[in-house]
């Protein structure tokens, strides 16, 4: 799919969470294809949009949904992303946007999973930086372990950057 098409259509509205502990370790879910777990990749928690919700709200519901966590200082929009990528025998064409957030609270639970998230997300896991630069894991954003160095070295950019659409 051409990358002007993704801003042709309707782009589903996700709100996703760059949350770090303490310890400035990132938290990552495990995903993989419903009826193929060995096609798997690493991904912030966060989803789409219900009703009339706010990306904030919508962050922080899908945070607690996903990970249970709840006890969570939410920040500032780090970055903004277009992507589209085929997952469950659909394509899924999103504009994403990753706020930062912080938490004391580092256990993770799994507290309302949606059906197809039950058949594809196989847990979580906190990453520090030097893990996720030398994993050989795929990980979304592509580009996530330089944006996390940046940001741990640099601080939140003063605005949300952009990041290069990704069309899988």
């Amino acid at each position: 799919m051409p990358a002007e098409a993704l801003t042709e259509g309707r782009l589903r509205k996700v709100a996703r969470v760059v949350l770090l502990d303490p310890e400035n370790r990132i938290l990552l879910l495990h995903g993989h294809e419903p009826d193929d777990p060995a096609d798997d990749w690493w991904f912030t928690p966060g989803g789409g949009l219900e009703g009339d919700e706010t990306r904030e709200q919508a962050a922080l519901r899908e945070l607690a949904e996903e990970t249970g966590i709840t006890d969570v200082e939410l920040g500032p929009v780090l970055w903004r992303r277009t992507c589209s990528f085929p997952f469950a025998g659909r394509r899924w064409d999103q504009d994403e946007w990753y706020y930062l957030a912080r938490t004391a609270q580092t256990a993770t639970e799994a507290t309302a999973l949606t059906e197809l998230e039950q058949r594809s997300v196989a847990g979580a896991r906190w990453w520090t930086c030097q893990e996720l630069t030398r994993a050989h894991e795929t990980v979304y954003p592509t580009r996530l372990a330089e944006l996390f160095r940046r940001l741990l070295d640099e601080g939140p950019p003063a605005g949300p950057v952009t990041l290069d659409t990704e069309i899988v």
